[in-house]
């Protein structure tokens, strides 16, 4: 799926229902260009944000990652007082992403019905404005070289592709990956119809006629089960035209406020339900179940250590003279631009894979070395218990220890060496108080891995299937505090907490492996029990 193709499935179902409003209104005068627009922009932001509501947390973790940059960026400025409220935000990041997913769709209800138009209008205006800071800033941060700061106009340099703070706005979710630039045209794009509408509210329609929208209903449906049908793999457009129906028959039976009411009501229940009581009905993400990620891996690492150089950039960093030089003449001329006087840059050809999440695949012991490859090529079945973040509070406070003292010494003469050798031959216990970060976690954290999880998993070990889990980079004291504390028997290991929030959205989530690949994901919250996971998935 691409942009272009997005956009026209979206233009196909806009210019049918268009039609149906000069069907039945024949007597009335009707603005064309405004009933299109008005249509074409509804339908889409119903598409997108529902495609962020298939996985709410992901637009949380996108949000985190942009609060994050935001304070580190207005934290150098003269609006630094407004630096401390970006943490805030973040805590409450997925409450934030609820509200605007509900409130991105319900927009695009309101558009296709012509609600309310003027408030409407604003609301749609503002949300662009909102979607455009965000794009631009995520396309802008490219020019931003190191150590400079986003308002540094002055000391901006070339658009460089790996200087962007936030490679990615979410805009589509996980469903449809779009180039920075590409999202901040688009919405640059949006601000025109947005304005548009300021000044032409008067010629909004709402349908009163119920047979108007029972058949807009009908298109709707029609449509959205037609992208089906037709590509089943992004069937993810036709629930988006599907869900546009709940406003419209919520106004046939209820009026418009009615409808409104409705759709908001469904949408909390179906966001909750995709975070809160379960992992996602639809997986747009590249750990989804029946991927192979040992082999899928392998390909993407070969197509990019396939790419070529074909030149160099290079930028003077006195003058910020800008020389682009093909490969071969570099090598030839290399020492013209040391590295004390230009910052160079390769340019590459493209792989012929798409780099995904797979490629940062990697996990490590205690010890920091690598055990990923021992995972991937097991070739029995293994459980995953992937944890991006063990919830716990520290705090400097007193330990008791035991420590086992000699109490009688005795020395053994060897005679090769000669020399005496102590022998500690009897000891005694001693308990100490010492200061040191004592951890404490939430019973509300501990509970899933005590009642839940751990029980299904001392089952599996007891019929010869292993278990291990995987959290992020921490302090091994807390994640040893941690084992004891829900008497975790299974070894654990560490990676990228993006890596382990994008592997499954649940914390704990588990994945069932063999071979490299993925036969299973749960929620932690809808864990079957062994028996049943046996039963089901392993043969």
């Amino acid at each position: 799926m691409t942009l272009k193709i997005l956009l026209f499935y979206v233009a196909i179902i806009t210019v049918l229902l268009t039609v149906l409003v000069g069907v039945f209104n024949k007597k009335e005068k009707i603005n064309w260009l405004r009933t299109f627009l008005q249509n074409y922009c509804g339908a889409l932001f119903i598409f997108s944000g529902w495609v962020k509501a298939v996985d709410p947390l992901g637009t949380a973790y996108k949000m985190e990652q942009y609060f994050a940059e935001f304070e580190a960026t207005f934290s150098e400025t003269w609006l630094s007082f407004i630096s401390p409220m970006f943490p805030w935000f973040s805590e409450h990041a997925i409450t934030f992403s609820v509200v605007m997913i509900i409130f991105e769709i319900v927009l695009g209800i309101m558009l296709l019905l012509g609600v309310k138009p003027k408030f409407t209008s604003w609301a749609f205006l503002i949300l662009v404005i909102f979607f455009t800071f965000l794009t631009g800033f995520t396309y802008l941060t490219g020019y931003v070289g190191d150590g400079v700061n986003f308002f540094e106009f002055s000391k901006w340099g070339d658009w460089v592709e790996t200087s962007m703070k936030v490679t990615d706005c979410g805009c589509f979710g996980d469903f449809l990956k779009l180039k920075p630039k590409v999202s901040f045209f688009k919405d640059v794009a949006l601000l025109f119809p947005a304005f548009y509408f300021l000044f032409t509210t008067k010629s909004s329609n709402y349908y009163n006629n119920p047979i108007q929208r029972a058949a807009m209903i009908a298109v709707a449906v029609l449509a959205g089960l037609a992208i089906i049908w037709s590509n089943e793999k992004d069937y993810a457009i036709g629930l988006g035209a599907l869900i546009a129906t709940l406003g419209l028959v919520g106004s046939q039976f209820l009026g418009k406020n009615g409808g409104i009411l409705g759709s908001i009501i469904v949408l909390t229940i179906y966001c909750f339900s995709n975070f809160f009581w379960n992992i996602p009905t639809t997986d747009f993400r590249p750990f989804r179940v029946g991927t192979d990620i040992r082999a899928q891996k392998q390909l993407e690492e070969d197509a990019e250590n396939a790419v070529e150089i074909i030149a160099y950039r290079a930028t003077n960093k006195a003058d910020g003279k800008v020389v682009e030089v093909p490969y071969n003449q570099y090598l030839k001329e290399f020492k013209k631009y040391p590295k004390e006087e230009w910052k160079l840059e390769q340019i590459k050809t493209e792989p012929t894979i798409e780099r995904s999440k797979i490629s940062d695949f990697d996990i490590s012991n205690a010890m920091g070395e690598s055990v990923t490859e021992d995972i991937l090529a097991n070739p029995n079945y293994t459980f995953m218990i992937v944890a991006y973040k063990i919830k716990h509070e520290s705090a400097t406070g007193q330990k008791t220890i035991t420590e086992r003292i000699p109490i009688e010494i005795d020395t053994v003469y060897t005679p090769d060496t000669g020399e005496l050798i102590r022998i500690d031959t009897t000891f005694k216990e001693q308990t100490k108080t010492v200061n040191q970060e004592v951890f404490n976690f939430p019973a509300s954290y501990t509970m899933p891995w005590t009642t839940v999880v751990n029980p299904v998993l001392e089952a599996a070990e007891k019929a010869g299937i292993k278990s291990f889990a995987v959290t992020a980079y921490a302090d091994p004291a807390m994640i040893d505090d941690f084992r004891h504390e829900t008497q975790s028997a299974y070894p654990f290991y560490s990676a990228d907490d993006i890596l382990l929030k994008t592997i499954v959205r649940s914390n704990p989530g588990i994945v069932l492996l063999k071979d490299g690949k993925i036969v299973e994901k749960w929620h932690y919250k809808h864990l079957p029990s062994f028996e049943n996971i046996s039963g089901d998935y392993i043969k």
